[in-house]
């Protein structure tokens, strides 16, 4: 049997070789996606304190939730004819709402392209049991958008957090639809200017983007979705978190204030500042163009870097918040995924170790490689110290 482990003087050369390591380290470090980065200056003495230990139900507990409310509506540009609500259990909950309350009256497609995608699919199709059919894409890629039958509804994400895909528009999605557009936003929201007139339901939550805390999801519903509860009622009961109606009519209550459950006040005050921080930015306009800088300058490491490539080849329809990246072959030739899998883990340790860089393992369902948000929250003066991190931390594993 041929011995192939290296030589010391293969060794020695390896380690000559390395980059050193950084001497300037990004000042927040945080490039998780989910939760993600809060906002630059926050700090939790800034919160406001009033309304803890009060009633979500008393004047000013109910008060907070709808400045929350309203100032959500204002940078969004959500327009009047929608109705937006806190809703329990994060993005998962509100997409789950409105899979419950509003699928079974015609059929539907499913749009998948990463594995929450492939989450929504597994509760309509196999937990719903509703007559759908499954488009697929591989990670880093999307479905053929303009091969959708708007006759049926339509359950996608915006953008996909564990490929680094998203849609490029909304102008693939019918003006004259017959089903309804059901769109998860949670990583796209606050970093897109989405068409609103387009989305008969969105979904979201506070720990992406905005780099809330967990725990509390955002449903936004249009005048179809709200003529959809009214007149379809589904075959299969529903759980008081999802009921969304009362006596047969809309409970609009619930996106006035009135939460089904019990909301954190603590979270709803910390949603507050990273809110206001986002107006005193400029509002989604300046979120935006703070998601596309920090894109941009980790795309300009990725295209001088030779063991590094985009998860998403394409850049009409690469994320500009959780970025994806992939291993180049050549990089790690003769490594199968499990050993992929474990340069990973390296990479993310080492740089956790020197307080260089979190939670940059890409999802573990993914392919093996590395994610880094890129969302409003985070400065692109700290992507573009991560990229020498990123470099060292990759050389030291590999040679480990």
């Amino acid at each position: 049997m041929t011995d192939t482990a290296p030589s010391a003087a293969t060794l020695a050369a390896a380690n000559a070789a390395l980059p050193d390591k950084p001497e300037q380290k990004p000042a927040r470090p945080f490039f998780s996606s989910g939760p993600c980065a809060k906002p630059p200056g926050w700090h939790a003495d800034g919160l406001a304190t009033a309304s803890l230990g009060r009633s979500h139900r008393s004047k000013i507990g109910k008060s907070r939730i709808v400045h929350a409310m309203d100032l959500t509506r204002k940078i969004l540009g959500i327009p009047d004819t929608h109705v937006l609500g806190i809703v329990p259990a994060s993005d998962t909950g509100a997409v789950e709402m409105a899979l419950w309350s509003m699928l079974g009256a015609r059929p539907a497609t499913m749009l998948a392209w990463e594995s929450f995608g492939e989450g929504w699919v597994t509760d309509v199709v196999k937990q719903l049991k509703i007559d759908a059919k499954v488009v697929k894409a591989p990670y880093g890629e999307i479905p053929d958008l303009n091969a959708v039958d708007w006759a049926t509804d339509v359950v996608f994400t915006w953008n996909g957090t564990t490929s680094g895909a998203r849609v490029p528009d909304g102008d693939w999605i019918a003006d004259d639809r017959a089903g309804l557009s059901i769109c998860d936003a949670t990583s796209g929201v606050f970093a897109a200017d989405l068409p609103w007139d387009k989305l008969d339901v969105t979904t979201f939550s506070w720990q992406k983007v905005l780099g809330g805390e967990g725990g509390h999801g955002v449903l936004v519903l249009g005048p179809r979705a709200v003529e959809r509860l009214e007149g379809y009622t589904p075959a299969w009961p529903l759980p008081k978190i999802f009921r969304m109606t009362k006596g047969g009519k809309f409970n609009a209550s619930i996106f006035k204030g009135d939460t089904i459950n019990t909301p954190s006040m603590l979270a709803v005050e910390d949603v507050i500042w990273s809110l206001e921080w986002a107006l005193g930015q400029g509002s989604l306009s300046a979120l935006i163009a703070r998601a596309d800088a920090n894109a941009a300058a980790l795309d300009a490491w990725v295209q001088k870097t030779d063991w590094i490539e985009h998860l998403a080849v394409d850049p009409a329809t690469r994320s500009n918040t959780s970025v994806c990246l992939k291993f180049a072959d050549a990089a790690v030739e003769g490594l199968d995924d499990d050993a992929k899998l474990a340069l990973v883990k390296k990479i993310a340790s080492l740089l956790e170790a020197e307080d260089a860089a979190y939670d940059v393992a890409g999802y573990r369902d993914a392919p093996p490689g590395l994610r880094v948000w890129c969302g409003a929250t985070v400065d692109t003066t700290d992507i573009e110290a991560l990229g020498p991190w990123l470099d060292w931390a990759f050389y030291t594993a590999r040679a480990a």
